[in-house]
């Protein structure tokens, strides 16, 4: 299509033709004609008929060139309002895949195993050994009871053991003799008899002596303190000389010690329901903390609830990590980033090219210069942009802050470079 320009050029009558014009018009009107100062007059027979034809001439062109320059205008304008009514649009590319393919949240550090340390018999505190943030290994001594009731009710038993003992050995020399007797029919069968019940109630006796005796010796046992597994000690709660309760005798017992195991540790986190079917044990995870935003920490999802807890609805997951260089504290508080497959043809749009139509909802796609109002349907919504699960691709050109008047099939201009949407 030619511009205005070049339609305007085309009507116009070219300079020497309008020059020649104004020439025949300041010609002297007789039939002489001037040769310029250089030789005689020139006579042309008739000078007069022809001077009127010049002028005639002249101006039909002038009438001639008016007409065509206002139509030149009139098709310039309409040109140019026809130009005008197409409008232009600001257009972006969905981009590929989803935020929701990387589920961010937050998640409490526990350790692995976690447990107070009691004692397990009265006494007084001796001595301890290790104090808050030492690692200890299983089997380590960390504190010693001493319990002087126990001690001597130990050696109560141990005294009382021996008198059972000697009775029952009495008892079955004697029973012994009477069965003797009773071969010979010098003692009756009852009194046999008798002899070797009391022999068996002897025996009786001093098994239980026996137990008694061991009680008190585990619970002498209990005046060594040990670590139960490896970790480090992360609270104290006692000191030389302290009054210390059996933790299952009183009524609140006081922990001695607590003990962590923090090579390895356990990360809880609740999931929203709308995510809990793409969560699969086994899966890889990573765990990031603000303390620290650029260290990764890679993790694995090993079990969950495999219910929904009914006042959050949420599904409680455990991830596993491996936390041999005490990257990681119990209590801690992190982020843990699930890497959910992703759903096929997902794409992302910003929020500000959706339009809600009372058919649906809209999001205006330019092909060929054309609007096209296509029906889309959201994933999710992260606020400023939505995931589209269908109706949209990336090689679409989605239009910007649509207007509530576009239609199908409307002529519209999209402005060059349309950047990518922002996810």
């Amino acid at each position: 299509m030619k511009s205005d320009r070049s339609v305007v050029e085309e009507l116009t009558p070219p300079q020497d033709q309008a020059t020649a014009i104004a020439q025949s018009l300041a010609a002297p009107s007789s039939g002489t004609v001037a040769n310029g100062g250089a030789g005689p007059a020139v006579q042309v027979p008739g000078g007069g008929h022809s001077v009127g034809i010049l002028c005639a001439v002249a101006l039909l062109s002038a009438i001639a060139w008016g007409l065509h320059v206002r139509a030149a205008s009139k098709a310039a304008v309409a040109h140019a309002t026809q130009s005008a009514a197409i409008i232009s649009v600001n257009v972006v590319h969905p981009v590929e895949g989803s935020k929701a393919d990387d589920l961010t949240l937050p998640g409490n550090v526990e350790a692995f195993t976690d447990t107070p340390i009691f004692s397990r018999t009265n006494g007084y505190l001796k001595k301890w050994y290790f104090d808050i943030g030492a690692r200890v290994h299983k089997g380590d001594l960390l504190a010693e009871v001493e319990t002087p009731e126990t001690d001597q009710q130990l050696d109560q038993s141990r005294a009382e053991l021996e008198r059972m003992q000697a009775n029952a050995d009495l008892a079955g020399v004697t029973s012994k003799r009477w069965q003797a007797l009773l071969a010979k029919h010098a003692v009756s069968q009852q009194e046999a008899d008798q002899a070797q019940s009391n022999y068996i109630a002897a025996q009786a006796t001093v098994d239980a002596c026996k137990a008694n005796v061991r009680r008190l010796q585990q619970l002498q046992s209990y005046e060594r303190i040990v670590a139960p597994f490896d970790g480090v000690i992360t609270a104290r709660n006692t000191d030389i000389g302290d009054l210390i309760d059996a933790g299952s005798g009183s009524t609140n017992p006081r922990e001695l010690f607590h003990l962590a195991a923090v090579s390895r540790l356990r990360v809880y986190v609740a999931v929203p329901e709308v995510y809990s079917d793409s969560i699969r044990d086994g899966a890889s995870v990573t765990l990031t903390q603000d303390s620290d935003p650029g260290r990764v920490i890679p993790g694995a999802i090993v079990r969950n609830a495999r219910a929904i807890d009914h006042s959050t609805r949420t599904l409680n997951v455990e991830v596993d990590v491996d936390n041999a260089k005490s990257v990681l504290r119990p209590g801690a508080y992190v982020f843990v980033h699930f890497h959910l497959p992703a759903i096929g043809n997902t794409v992302t749009i910003p929020s500000n090219t959706l339009l809600f139509r009372s058919e649906g909802l809209r999001v205006g796609v330019v092909h060929g210069g054309r609007v096209r109002l296509v029906p889309v349907t959201i994933g999710h919504d992260f606020g400023n942009s939505v995931e589209i699960t269908s109706g949209l691709t990336a090689a679409d050109e989605v239009i910007l802050d649509p207007s509530d008047s576009l239609v199908n099939a409307m002529a519209v201009h999209p402005n060059p470079g349309g950047l990518r949407g922002q996810s």
